[in-house]
């Protein structure tokens, strides 16, 4: 039988500061996609990125993860990653700490948590500042590390809100090649963006409209 959707969401209506964002919405995310969520500011992405991880509870419908709602078995939350776009970042800990608390978290021992979170670090180009505080760092530092902590966790979805906001040209290149990587290993990415640059490079394109985003246009990538 073949595998159904790493993340799919049913019927689904999301409210925020008293109002309906989403409403009745389905869609489906499947292992090694990438997909670009698209819309103007205040069509909900955000709204959703966050109800897809399981941090906000749905108006109405259901988030399904591995074709299980979350509602039934919230452990499956582990399986998620978001990068929020206001990064998320304990601003007492250090980058290297960041990352290392997010993977103890998720039942890493503490050599291993160091190991794997100074190697995301590397990647992301951030490792000369794991030891300084969060607000030590420069936004887009900050951003790195919060794309770095959701990498070294290897989730099976990665949900990202606007990840290359904050980044110059050069830094923005190298994020969004990351990002895209983990789909080469079979997780699910859902990457909300403004940028026309990254969501050509998706597989699928989801553009959400307001009032109340039911309307939706799909296309593939090139």
């Amino acid at each position: 039988m073949a595998p159904g959707p790493a993340l799919a969401c049913r019927a689904l209506s999301c409210r925020a500061g008293g109002r309906t964002i989403i409403e009745d919405l389905t869609l489906e995310f499947w292992p090694g996609e990438r997909v670009a969520l698209m819309g103007p500011s205040g069509s909900g992405k955000t709204t959703l990125l966050t109800t897809l991880a399981g941090l906000l509870p749905p108006a109405a419908g259901r988030v399904l993860a591995g074709g299980v709602p979350l509602d039934e078995r919230p452990d499956l939350r582990a399986g998620l990653a978001l990068v929020l776009q206001s990064y998320g970042l304990l601003s007492l800990l250090t980058a290297a700490e960041n990352v290392e608390v997010a993977l103890r978290a998720a039942g890493r021992t503490p050599r291993e948590a160091m190991r794997l979170a100074a190697g995301a670090l590397d990647r992301l180009r951030v490792a000369r500042f794991a030891e300084l505080l969060v607000e030590e760092l420069s936004g887009g530092q900050q951003q790195r590390v919060a794309v770095a902590r959701a990498l070294a966790l290897r989730p099976r979805v990665l949900l990202a809100d606007e990840p290359t906001a904050e980044q110059d040209a050069g830094h923005r290149a190298l994020v969004l090649d990351e990002l895209l990587a983990v789909a080469d290993g079979g997780a699910a990415l859902v990457i909300a963006t403004h940028d026309p640059e990254a969501a050509g490079r998706c597989d699928r394109v989801i553009e959400l409209r307001t009032p109340a985003a039911t309307a939706r246009r799909a296309r593939r990538g090139p």
